[in-house]
């Protein structure tokens, strides 16, 4: 849109004083990636003058983790209201400036179906895979991935960090990863490993995946708050969380503490989920699984943790089990538009790639 256009050209003015972080190896070259930066989120310094706003409210914004026009647009009111040194009226005020950006009302489903049409997949190494799930991995969405130890979930967390560095026209999205460790399960050499299969310098990829390892859940929540204002200053094309529900699982035990725990889980999820429309990028959870023994016969004994608050937090839900040597089964276990179904993959020395007989 025109009009989105030129406000954010206004927006980069106002926040080139800000400094910003070194631009990634692999520029956006080509008409599609130029045009999904245009059409991204615009930054929250654009309502500085904007109804009365002054500088110093744009920094109260940010300072509690807003960074684009949309993040304000997102949150509810009381969120805004919990903002010290922001009163009701100015709270307002800040709605209204925000309404005239953000288009939050309704479109036709033409027009959504259009919209669609330009969001981005990631190729997961595996063209079997990628097949399954209708072209690579979405963005602008949350994919969960689980199964028990050993089924692929960190090695296929690891190739998309290298894929998603890739030019579009060869399945990747042109921007840097983001990688959230909880289980300590991250290793740097493995990246290398897979940047060489793709001819990528290893120096670069590693350069372009940004790091943070998360010693308990309020700490995996505050990772989030330092990843959107990164993601406002760079382009990203994925975040990776490995594992999301590890850390809630040591952090709350018991019954007793049940409740407390699943309200947790389910903001720091709406926050991923908010990031990913926001920017436009993939969202990958690996998730532990826990055994069902009253099970029925002919059905699988293994269901993902975090309930019904990670199934619906989850817009696709992969299910990951090990079969014969280095090859892995990944089936479609809830999605809502992808058709159930399996695929083969399997896991080498260069990353997750097709299975080999």
């Amino acid at each position: 849109m025109p009009a989105k256009q030129k406000r954010k050209e206004e927006a980069e003015q106002q926040s080139k004083k800000r400094a910003k972080e070194e631009e990634p190896a692999q520029q956006p070259a080509t008409a599609e990636a130029e045009e999904a930066e245009e059409a991204g989120p615009t930054p929250v310094q654009f309502l500085e003058n904007q109804g009365g706003l002054k500088a110093s409210d744009i920094k109260l914004l940010m300072d509690n983790g807003f960074f684009t026009v949309e993040s304000v647009a997102y949150a509810p009111r009381k969120r805004l209201v919990e903002i010290k040194g922001l009163s009701d009226a100015k709270v307002d005020r800040i709605k209204v400036e925000v309404d005239k950006i953000v288009p939050l009302g309704f479109c036709t489903a033409r027009d959504y179906h259009e919209a669609r049409k330009n969001q981005l997949s990631i190729t997961t190494g595996s063209r079997e895979l990628d097949k399954l799930l209708g072209g690579g991995l979405e963005t602008g969405s949350i994919t969960e991935i689980f199964g028990e130890f050993r089924t692929g979930k960190t090695q296929l967390c690891h190739t998309l960090c290298v894929t998603c560095q890739l030019p579009i026209e060869k399945g990747g999205g042109e921007g840097r990863a983001l990688f959230i460790d909880t289980e300590g399960t991250f290793r740097p050499q493995r990246m290398r490993d897979i940047a060489k299969r793709y001819e990528l310098d290893p120096d670069d990829v590693l350069d372009n995946i940004a790091y943070g390892r998360a010693h308990n859940s309020d700490h995996q929540n505050q990772l989030l708050v330092q990843a959107a204002a990164m993601m406002a200053e760079s382009r990203y094309a994925l975040i990776v969380v490995d594992s999301a529900t590890a850390l809630y699982r040591t952090d709350y035990t018991g019954r007793a503490e049940l409740a407390p725990r699943q309200q947790h889980l389910a903001q720091f999820l709406r926050a991923l989920t908010n990031l990913a429309e926001e920017y436009g990028i993939a969202v990958v959870i690996s998730n532990q699984v826990v055994a069902t023994p009253d099970a029925m016969p002919g059905t699988t004994p293994l269901k993902p943790i975090g309930g019904n608050i990670m199934a619906h937090a989850s817009t696709t839900r992969l299910f990951l089990r090990k079969h014969r040597g280095e090859n892995r089964i990944c089936k479609i276990y809830d999605s809502p538009s992808l058709p159930e179904g399996e695929a083969f993959f399997a896991i080498f020395e260069d990353g997750v790639g097709d299975a080999r007989d």
